[in-house]
């Protein structure tokens, strides 16, 4: 099964990683690190709350918001 990885760097230093399919949240201190934790942790929430089938994929992408100062 493939799945989302969203990072974002954390303010204390490392990444914090979310799958959007699940909700699933980690961190880790390398970009390697929080996937292999969001993997584990998305792993085990799996293991009790399978995903329903679906045919489609998420997308993510992004966009941008004018900012009025």
């Amino acid at each position: 099964m493939e799945l989302t990885a969203v990072l974002t760097p954390a303010e204390e230093g490392g990444f914090v990683a979310l799958n959007p399919e699940t909700g699933t949240t980690t961190q880790g201190e390398t970009v390697e690190e929080a996937v292999a934790n969001l993997r584990e942790a998305t792993a085990l929430y799996l293991e009790i709350s399978p995903l329903p089938e679906t045919t489609g994929r998420t997308v993510v992408t992004t966009f941008a918001v004018p900012v009025h100062a």
